[in-house]
């Protein structure tokens, strides 16, 4: 993005305070911890007052997400339930933060997902389709991902222990062997990780 997406300009607020919005409306958080750069923290407790959140916890984070993640869960440590988010995810409607919590508090693991609609092929360095995929048993993973909190904690535990690292937190349960289960997340709550992106974020926003 050639900037701290975060902070990038969406309708007169940074992209992090529609983040912030979101989890405020979903009204199902007793606390939100937030793993950032100590020097963002003035900004972001500005943020988060005026999402209304009222218990804000600022922790910093790590050299990679799986080392933010587990700062984050050592702030909220009497939790029963936690819900992973991606700050770049900033319009993720309530009903998904609300399905993934109940999920969690019935399995233990879920992620939100939606369906993948395009052909996935799978090729090689040289760009030769060596696969086609059978598409109907895929879905594209996104957060929330939810989990009884004694849960993740362990598969950190264990990942740090292993010096593995994974792309979502999801992944470390799995190699626990404790079972991920799947609901239906929006194709509305996209993560911004290219300008197109955050144009797509900027027009949904504005068509409000």
């Amino acid at each position: 993005m050639g900037a701290d997406k975060l902070w990038l300009d969406v309708a007169g607020r940074p992209l992090i305070a529609w983040t912030l919005q979101a989890l405020s409306a979903a009204s199902c958080f007793d606390t939100v911890c937030l793993v950032a750069p100590t020097e963002r923290w003035d900004a972001l407790e500005e943020e988060g007052a005026a999402a209304r959140i009222a218990d804000l916890r600022l922790v910093e984070g790590g050299d990679h997400r799986q080392d933010s993640v587990r700062a984050g869960l050592a702030a909220v440590p009497g939790a029963e339930h936690v819900l992973v988010h991606d700050a770049a995810r900033p319009l993720c409607p309530p009903d998904v933060f609300h399905r993934v919590l109940d999920a969690a508090r019935r399995h233990g693991a879920v992620t939100a997902a939606v369906p993948v609609v395009d052909s996935i092929k799978r090729v090689t360095g040289d760009g030769r389709v060596v696969e086609t995929i059978d598409r109907g048993e895929l879905v594209a993973v996104q957060t929330p991902q939810g989990f009884r909190a004694d849960i993740l904690a362990a598969a950190h535990r264990r990942a740090l222990a292993d010096a593995v690292r994974a792309d979502d937190d999801c992944a470390l349960v799995e190699r626990m062997g404790v079972e991920v289960h799947v609901v239906m997340g929006d194709p509305v709550n996209l993560k911004v990780t290219r300008p197109v992106d955050l144009d797509a974020v900027r027009a949904a926003v504005q068509a409000e």
